[in-house]
């Protein structure tokens, strides 16, 4: 027997070769929870897994294996996760469905490890972060019926010098940091849209917040290969690249450079087809004049400050280890529109919060009011397991901390439908999202992807315009946070 390679002459075949035996090729698919970062690492697990041999379809329904990229933020992130994955475990053959092994990963897996697969042993395997470069073969495995040992939760910070510029030596698994787009990211949407992770993890203290316990201490990725991915992700046709981290403002200290976002906005704005880049989650206490020039000015850098206040009362704002106060804040928000007058403004705040007064939830509504923000995300406050406040004594009543976040949310509502009002007669340039049953919905350069409004193009078809298209419009109506926009001649 001999073999022939082209622009070779045939050769003779080792005797001692075993013949080379094809793995079956899998189907898995993806389900995603939770925030624009974790979008991210489901598609690096998905560049991973079909490098490895698996084929990606797009519906549960038909695949051998379903991933669950799950969420453990709040408690109701937690209650959709766990939902997610009993949904998935009715697709399994047992249930008359095609799914072999249902898996979770993601945060609510990596924070509660065994814990979370001793109480639901529907889901075959909890795999935590140290388990995503060896994700296909975790999931050959499991496919096997080889059993998995879930990991016993720890405190991600300690796998990482407590100096932020030692951190690049680390060999710990980081999620959305491999280098090498193209292999290792495979997109699950093909909107004009995508999030391109900056940095992950966190080094500030909020006491209402575990998020930095089972994500680690802040690590930025290298510029090379931010930029590296945006160019990649351009010639997937990504027209805006939003930008994602728990910190964005503080990107590059680990590196050298705490101002190294200012300088990598306008390398991003250049990549050849992209039209925007967007800037999410800003720690107000750290947002630099510079960032907020830079943002404000740079050519195809949206003016889009997306600033985690979380409250406005600096009593309140002491307890949650953060800083600031209604002055500060409105502040920067001076700043902010000075430089550009109708940049697109959005925060969270936490209502209820341990030792919260009638006089604190004055003055947050008094600074809300004040501060005329596009878009308000509000939550009650709850305890997370493992943080400073679920220990604090002076705890409201959980029907006082639902009565003031509904109420909260009811100005709010009323706050951001008059800020939506001041925009008729702005001039707007829109990203076309869908084109749907004579419909053009996009979003203007001041709402942020999937959380922040949208606008209808009033007057135009799948005739005219095509998903991706920015088109200029003026803003003749609304409907509450959303826009009604009329295209320009």
């Amino acid at each position: 027997m001999s073999t022939h390679t082209a622009g070779t002459q045939p050769t003779e075949a080792p005797t001692a070769a075993a013949p080379v035996q094809e793995r079956p090729l899998l189907s898995v698919a993806m389900v995603t929870l939770g925030c624009a970062r974790n979008d991210v690492d489901s598609e690096e697990l998905a560049g991973r897994l079909e490098a490895g041999g698996f084929r990606l379809v797009e519906d549960a329904e038909d695949a051998d294996t379903v991933v669950v990229n799950t969420c453990g933020f709040v408690e109701a992130a937690k209650k959709d996760s766990v939902d997610a994955l009993l949904a998935a475990a009715d697709l399994k053959t047992e249930h008359g469905g095609k799914a072999q092994a249902v898996v979770a990963v993601g945060c609510l897996a990596e924070r509660y490890g065994k814990d979370l697969a001793e109480s639901l042993p529907e889901a075959d395997a909890v795999l935590g972060f140290d388990d995503y470069p060896d994700i296909a073969e975790r999931l050959r495995g499991i496919l096997a019926g080889e059993s998995h040992q879930a990991h016993t939760p720890s405190d991600r910070r300690l796998l990482l010098p407590i100096t932020p510029v030692e951190r690049s030596l680390s060999t710990a698994a980081v999620p959305g940091h491999a280098s090498g787009p193209a292999s290792v990211r495979r997109r699950l949407e093909s909107g004009p849209t995508a999030s391109l992770k900056l940095a992950s993890g966190c080094d500030r203290r909020c006491s209402f917040c575990a998020i930095p316990s089972f994500r680690g201490s802040f690590v930025s990725r290298r510029p090379t290969d931010v930029l590296e991915e945006a160019r990649w992700l351009a010639g997937q046709g990504v027209k805006e690249l939003f930008l994602v981290s728990e910190n964005s403002t503080s990107y590059g200290k680990d590196l050298g450079d705490i101002r190294l976002l200012e300088t990598l906005l306008p390398e991003l704005a250049a990549v050849e087809g992209v039209e925007r880049v967007r800037v999410s989650y800003l720690q107000p206490a750290e947002t630099r004049p510079g960032l907020v020039e830079t943002i404000a000015s740079t050519p195809g850098v949206v003016p889009y400050f997306d600033l985690s206040f979380q409250h406005a009362s600096a009593t309140v704002l002491r307890r949650m280890r953060r800083f600031g106060d209604p002055e500060s804040f409105l502040g920067l928000l001076e700043q902010v529109r000075a430089l550009a007058p109708e940049a697109g403004v959005r925060s969270n705040v936490i209502v209820g919060f341990p030792g919260e007064t009638e006089e604190d939830l004055q003055v947050l509504c008094d600074f809300l009011v004040a501060a005329r923000m596009d878009v308000t995300g509000v939550f009650g406050y709850s305890d997370e397991d493992g943080t400073e406040a679920a220990g604090f004594d002076d705890k409201l009543d959980e029907d006082e901390v639902r009565a003031r976040a509904e109420h909260v949310t009811s100005l709010v509502e009323q706050l951001t439908s008059e800020r939506a009002e001041e925009r008729i007669g702005e001039l707007v340039e829109v990203l076309v999202e869908s084109v749907e049953d004579d419909e053009v919905v996009g979003r203007a350069a001041l709402q942020g992807p999937e959380v922040d409004g949208t606008t209808l193009l009033d007057g135009l078809d799948d005739t005219t315009v095509a998903v991706g298209d920015l088109v200029r419009a003026e803003v003749v109506a609304t409907d509450g946070i959303d826009l009604i926009a009329r295209p320009l001649s």
